[in-house]
Parts: C-alpha cells; sequence; structure tokens
C-alpha cells in the first residue's frame, strides 16, 4: 500500500518515531469520542429548486486504526425508505500541523476541509467561488444538532440545511469484521 503525504527522509534527517506520532493522533482522536456510535432524526435540506426536502438522517462513527481516525456513513432516507443522501467521510489530525480534517465524499463531490473543534462540537466550510458553506454542529447530551448556512460577503447568511439526531446505540463499526490472517 502506498503512503501518500509522507516524505521519505534522507540519511542526515531523522524520521519521526510512527508510534509517536500514531499516540498523537489517538489522543487528539480522543475529543471526538463522544460521536461514536449510531445516530438518527430528521433533517431537510433546500434543493436547487428552492423546494425544502424533509429526510430521515442516519450516522455511524466509529474509530479506524487504532483509534487514530474517525469513520463516519451518513444516510439520508425519503419517507418510502429509499435512500436519497448517502456520504462517507474520515476525520483526522495532523501532529505536525495541529489540524483536523474532514475528508468527505457526497453527492458525486469529494474534497478535504478543515474541522475546527468548538467547546461542544465543531465547525467546518466548504469553499463555493464567492460563497462558502458554513457548517456549525453541536453535540451534547446524547443529541447532535447541525446547520449549514450558505455565506455571501456582504449579505445575510442563508440557512440551507438542518439536522436533529440523537444517538440511539453503540456500533463496531468499522472496525469490527476485519479479515483474519489465516
Amino acid at each position: 500500500m502506498m503512503v501518500v503525504g509522507v516524505s521519505l527522509a534522507t540519511p542526515a534527517q531523522e524520521r519521526p518515531n510512527p508510534a509517536a506520532l500514531i499516540a498523537a493522533q489517538r489522543d487528539a482522536m480522543s475529543r471526538l469520542a463522544y460521536m461514536d456510535g449510531v445516530w438518527r432524526g430528521p433533517a431537510w435540506t433546500i434543493l436547487p429548486s428552492g423546494e425544502k426536502h424533509t429526510i430521515t438522517q442516519t450516522e455511524r462513527i466509529g474509530p479506524f486504526l487504532d483509534g487514530s481516525v474517525k469513520v463516519i456513513e451518513g444516510r439520508g432516507y425519503d419517507a418510502d425508505g429509499k435512500v436519497s443522501f448517502n456520504a462517507f467521510g474520515t476525520i483526522s489530525f495532523n501532529p505536525g500541523t495541529k489540524v483536523y480534517t474532514l475528508h468527505s465524499h457526497a453527492m458525486g463531490y469529494v474534497g478535504d476541509f478543515v474541522l475546527t473543534l468548538t467547546s461542544d462540537g465543531y465547525t467546518w466550510d466548504i469553499p463555493a467561488g464567492s460563497m462558502t458553506m458554513h457548517y456549525t454542529a453541536v453535540i451534547k447530551d446524547g443529541a447532535w444538532h447541525e446547520v449549514g448556512d450558505r455565506i455571501v460577503p456582504g449579505k445575510d447568511p442563508v440557512r440551507f440545511f438542518e439536522m436533529n439526531l440523537k444517538r440511539v446505540g453503540d456500533t463496531d463499526w468499522p472496525a469490527a469484521g476485519a479479515i483474519s490472517p489465516t
């Protein structure tokens, strides 16, 4: 497997200790342990047509790579049970830059976004030309409230997304079910 984003040290340079890097990542990711589990609740988004689309949103989240990465899958279900939204993401921490990154795959788009932790959740932004899509999440006491606002300089923010989830259980995903060596 190719290791991406790692420069090979010259003989005069010392490579960082992988165990120390993983320990630093695991320590940083422990701040997001409250996200682990299975979540469900109502959500809505404004479609490009201007129509408000309501779904039941689910999220399953768990640690991976010895707790150094968080793995997330989101699914949105229409009233008839059809999946109308599906996303996959990871959250990681770079000990060198002290930055959390959300790597997201959703609706045909792929991106890496800085995730900024707050006292009770996080924020993250998607730059979109002259506009920014700004997300704010508050997660506490088994409730996850997240909103998305379109921000255009010189104009009031416009809310285009909201979800209100409740934690409904634990999950051993994605670490469970690994292939054994024999």
